[in-house]
């Protein structure tokens, strides 16, 4: 998969940065994907910023507002085909409404949730903006991965709130490794964080596809960025890595 026209609800679409230094950020990622920025205007006093790679959006930053936090983060969007809707059932399933249901502009409307692990997530519902031109290919967003405490909860929750099913896979982790699919194709994968990944709090981790794993460290390092997880390498999936960007925003990448 690599270009896109729309995407089928209950899978990812969408992802942005929201940051404190956007014109850092541009320059930060712009070297490691090869990004260029088109800022739009908005009904705020921030443009958003769209990402693209060769002439295709791919992602989008913007700057943070105070109520946001004091820690830049990126942000996931699943497609879905009544915002509020899906915002209201998340809720009766037990999730918890981060954000309720807010038109963004002519490009579409969002919500934000938390699951009952204590992850957050958007929901997306098009207008003008059906989601990335690209996916699944450097550059994109490659792979979307829920990191929880509580894996059989969740797994209640995503199968109900977007008709996922779960399989655990074999040669991932020792078979711990779990897969989302919806009409029998991946759409995530899900890990159970123990002792080891301390206090980090349950999250949706973002995989960009990158020529070179070890390269796109080098250049994190040298424009600022830390290396949160050193490389490893998986058989039959690729080789990646959890950077951090120089605001502090965690992503990850894969070489496949």
């Amino acid at each position: 998969m690599a270009e896109m026209t729309s995407y089928p609800a209950g899978t990812f679409c969408w992802v942005d940065l929201a940051t404190n230094a956007p014109e850092a950020a541009k320059t930060f990622y712009g070297e490691i994907f090869g990004w260029t920025s088109e800022d739009l205007a908005t009904e705020y006093e921030v443009p958003y910023s769209i990402l693209k790679r060769n002439g295709k959006r791919a992602a989008a930053l913007y700057e943070m507002a105070p109520e946001q936090g004091a820690f830049p983060y990126w942000a996931s969007y699943v497609r879905v085909m009544d915002v509020q809707a899906s915002a209201e059932q998340a809720v009766e399933l037990g999730g918890r409404l981060v954000m309720p249901a807010v038109d963004v502009m002519q490009l579409g409307r969002m919500a934000f949730i938390q699951d009952p692990t204590g992850a957050v997530l958007g929901l997306w519902e098009p207008g003008s903006l059906f989601g990335a031109e690209i996916d699944n290919t450097e550059g994109a967003r490659s792979w979307s991965e829920l990191q929880t405490r509580n894996t059989k909860a969740a797994t209640r929750f995503y199968q109900d709130l977007f008709g996922w099913t779960a399989r655990t896979s074999k040669s991932l982790m020792d078979g711990r490794y779990t897969l989302f699919e919806l009409d029998g194709k991946e759409v995530g994968g899900m890990i159970e964080l123990d002792a080891q990944w301390g206090s980090m709090p349950p999250n949706w981790s973002i995989y960009f596809g990158v020529e070179d794993c070890d390269r796109a460290i080098d250049t994190t390092k040298r424009l600022g960025g830390s290396v949160v997880m050193d490389p490893m390498e998986v058989p039959n999936v690729g080789r990646f890595a959890f950077l951090g960007d120089p605001q502090g925003a965690i992503f990850a990448v894969i070489q496949h």
